[in-house]
């Protein structure tokens, strides 16, 4: 017998929810770092301009449809229209995908966290310590198991008791952390020129490249295109405002990964007086640069142990909507209870999650396309399949069912003010930038370009 259908207590707990679920590593580790190495200012004003239209137009999308269907993202275009059933299969094959590894990453900072709470910080100033602990068997199976518990714990709770009520919890302190974190920061000796870096614009710095980092980087801050913002809309009640909600998750997110930027660019002007290099490091930054720039500092120890909870609490945040989001899969089409797909799903991430997690050590000479197996599943979902379902989903509502379907959903319990912004963003400008991006990251990975 199917379970009766899951939803938010009210917007509340939907929003928290739906902003735990776009807060996460995208804003608090790649947000800084493309921030950084696109002149701080000018990618940070291109990417708020982006995230007002044309992030706005795709989470309304998605959150509409999930609500009017009351479907996983699964069934939730088939109901509409049963050409695009292909689209739901796509849908949902990229949380399935992004899930596993998303825990390896998260067993790596629980293992950050713990080597901090420990008092062992400044073992992980050492260059080999990340990599040596990644390339090791044991250590990162342990961490990445016990990741996908602590998620499946709180997804196998339910929508209101679980994500609903640990929403509620882990945001708000995550909020304060990072305000806490970001004051002391900016108020070390060499910081003010880290701030300026950051949020004043350099229109010298501006570049196609960085524009489409901007438009790529809202796919990973906003939880866009992963079939989350569907399952999360179809559990939303339809009395509440679906364009005031989009609005407050998009201030959450966009809160979040800016202050991300004020606690990571001036720190490394802290540390290296603005180093360009170590500023581009990429994904590096936090693993290996920011325990030495923690080191660098008074109270470095203590800072480091909470930067790290603050990373947890966001990855897992996201880690439960990513899980929630298979489970609703699992369930629509298997007719399964909640705890029989939770367990069905922990199992599954944690046996495709090992060959992510190995992928640094005894299976590095597994390479496809000349990738690391993490970076592959990685390249897979987030450069190709993403934007392919942004793209197909944009036709999809604005040349088959038409934005009436969208915008007629939003209108149920309130007006639309910016509907006609919607409709133009969501038929020609969005499926633009989407296609771009899709060419862009698919050149960057192949390195025709660099982004």
């Amino acid at each position: 017998m199917k379970e009766q259908k899951n939803s938010f207590s009210g917007r509340i707990g939907f929003i928290l929810a739906a902003a735990g679920s776009a807060v996460g590593l995208g804003n608090i580790w790649r947000f800084p770092y493309l921030a950084a190495k696109y002149g701080g200012g000018t990618f940070l004003l291109i990417y708020l301009i982006l995230a007002v239209t044309f992030g706005f137009a795709l989470m309304l999308t998605e959150i509409a449809l999930g609500r009017k269907t009351g479907k996983s993202t699964l069934y939730a275009f088939t109901s509409l229209n049963k050409k695009f059933s292909f689209l739901g299969v796509l849908s949902s094959i990229v949380p399935i995908i992004i899930f596993p590894y998303y825990c390896v990453i998260g067993g790596w900072v629980a293992k950050y966290l713990f080597v901090y709470v420990t008092g062992q910080g400044l073992a992980a100033t050492e260059d080999s310590f990340f990599t040596g602990f990644i390339g090791e068997v044991g250590q990162p199976l342990f961490w990445l198991f016990l990741f996908i518990a602590a998620t499946a714990f709180i997804v196998m709770l339910g929508v209101e008791k679980g994500i609903e009520k640990a929403s509620k919890i882990l945001m708000p302190i995550l909020v304060l952390l990072s305000l806490g974190i970001a004051v002391y920061v900016v108020t070390r000796p060499g910081a003010v020129d880290g701030l300026i870096y950051y949020i004043m614009p350099d229109f010298s710095e501006f570049s196609v490249n960085c524009v489409l980092a901007a438009m790529g980087q809202l796919f990973y801050s906003m939880s866009l295109a992963m079939g989350i913002m569907i399952t999360y809309g179809s559990y939303m009640p339809k009395s509440e405002n679906i364009e005031s909600s989009v609005r407050s998750i998009e201030l959450f997110d966009t809160g979040i990964a800016f202050i991300s930027g004020m606690i990571i660019i001036p720190s490394v002007f802290v540390f290296s007086g603005g180093n360009k290099d170590i500023l581009s490091s990429g994904p590096s930054l936090m693993f290996i640069t920011l325990p030495k720039v923690f080191a660098s500092m008074r109270a470095g120890a203590i800072l480091g142990l909470v930067f790290f909870l603050l990373v947890l609490f966001a990855a897992l945040t996201s880690s439960i909507s990513l899980m929630e989001t298979v489970v609703s899969i699992v369930q629509d089409k298997f007719h399964m209870k909640r705890k029989t797909a939770c367990l069905g799903v922990m199992v599954f991430a944690l046996v495709m999650g090992i060959p992510s997690s190995l992928g640094f050590g005894v299976l590095s000479w597994v390479a496809p396309l000349g990738l690391s197996i993490l970076d592959f599943f990685d390249f897979l979902s987030n450069s190709v399949l993403m934007p392919v379902v942004a793209l197909f989903t944009c036709i999809f509502v604005g040349f088959v069912v038409k934005p009436k379907v969208i915008t007629d959903e939003v209108k149920l319990s309130a007006p639309f003010k910016d509907e006609k912004l919607y409709v133009v963003l969501v038929k020609y400008v969005a499926p633009i930038l989407i296609f771009l991006i899709l060419i862009s990251s698919i050149a960057n990975t192949f390195g025709w370009i660099s982004l």
